[in-house]
């Protein structure tokens, strides 16, 4: 078994053990996949321990079979960031294992959740899971004492964890400005309207008809309700503009959707603190280099997959000529250092 930290962790959702797993697989690769899918959770998985339980192959071919094994989806190798005592911050090192041969965009999928995280963080310790409970409260005795109720409140059902919208909440209108009301504007129109009206008139190219204001009037009111001004919406809409302008509404339309300033908050609300660090880094299987799951196609950085692929261009090919001419040349050497 590994060190806390360290070790195999098995992927979830994986098919039933049958005979014929891992039989599309070369001889060496199915003999390391069948010993390490019947390790348990926890046992260690670095090339040095799997050699010494394996005495067919030693170093450099585990190393190889295993690989072999991230290509075809069976492995990945991850960090997982621990916070320590004070600011200290360690690594802890795993290796998620599927029986089931899985693909780029499911183990990148799967290890961007909270549930690789979670199974990658070391286990806590024996000794908080072994505190005993309380004892119990003592029951009254006498013939008219009642026995306390032992019926423990039922607890809340978990909340479970939402999916992200497919839209954004910015992309739903949202109230008009304070200041849009009849007051603020004029013959009843919003500041929103009257902006777009104006931008005809400040630069022909972005001429607007009335039905065209209508039509971008709840866009423009998103901008206003956002804390912005009347100027900056103009000033936003006809920064460089192009040379000619063939359809003012979808060119307006489009810089106020692309241009959307964020939502502040409300006065008082405590700013937001900084985006927790990603707490889950894959690294090569190969060499071991840190990265991203999409930048690690296969578990394996981009030198260790263009040498695992093996391609090599014709052009580095060694010539003939070439071949019979350093044949040559050692020969010759071999002749001057023979005894005279």
């Amino acid at each position: 078994m590994a060190k806390p930290g360290y070790g195999k962790r098995s992927a979830p959702d994986q098919q039933a053990r049958t005979r014929n797993d891992f039989a599309l697989l070369p001889t060496r690769e199915r003999y390391v996949a069948g010993f390490v899918d019947h390790l348990p959770d926890g046992a260690a998985m670095s090339v040095k321990t799997l050699a010494k339980q394996l005495p067919l192959y030693g170093q450099q071919a585990i190393s190889t079979a295993l690989t072999a094994l991230s290509v075809a989806g069976h492995l990945r190798r991850v960090r997982s960031a621990v916070v320590g005592a004070g600011d200290e911050t360690r690594w802890v090192f795993r290796t998620f294992w599927s029986r089931t041969a899985r693909d780029n965009e499911w183990w990148n999928t799967y290890l961007a959740t909270e549930k690789a995280a979670q199974a990658a963080a070391p286990a806590q310790e024996a000794s908080v899971r072994d505190t005993a409970p309380p004892p119990p409260p003592p029951t009254p005795e006498g013939p008219g004492a009642e026995r306390p109720r032992t019926e423990q409140a039922p607890e809340p059902p978990a909340v479970p964890h939402q999916r992200t919208p497919a839209r954004a909440p910015d992309a739903e209108p949202a109230p008009p400005a304070p200041d849009a009301g009849p007051h603020a504007s004029e013959a009843g129109r919003s500041p929103a309207y009257l902006a777009l009206a104006r931008l005809g008139r400040d630069d022909h190219r972005l001429a607007l008809s009335a039905d065209d204001c209508a039509a971008l009037e709840a866009r423009a009111a998103q901008w206003l309700a956002r804390g912005v001004s009347v100027d900056y919406l103009t000033s936003a809409l006809t920064a460089g503009l192009p040379a000619q302008v063939d359809s003012p509404l979808g060119f307006v339309r489009r810089r106020l959707d692309d241009k959307m300033p964020p939502r502040l908050p409300a006065e008082g609300t405590p700013a937001a603190g900084p985006a927790p660090a990603r707490r889950l880094l894959m690294e090569c299987t190969d060499c071991g280099r840190p990265g991203q799951p999409e930048a690690l196609p296969d578990g394996l950085c981009r030198p260790c997959r263009e040498s695992h692929s093996g391609s090599v261009g014709e052009e580095n090919l060694p010539h003939p000529a070439g071949i019979a001419d350093v044949k040559a040349h050692m020969n010759n050497l071999r002749d001057l250092l023979k005894p005279v």
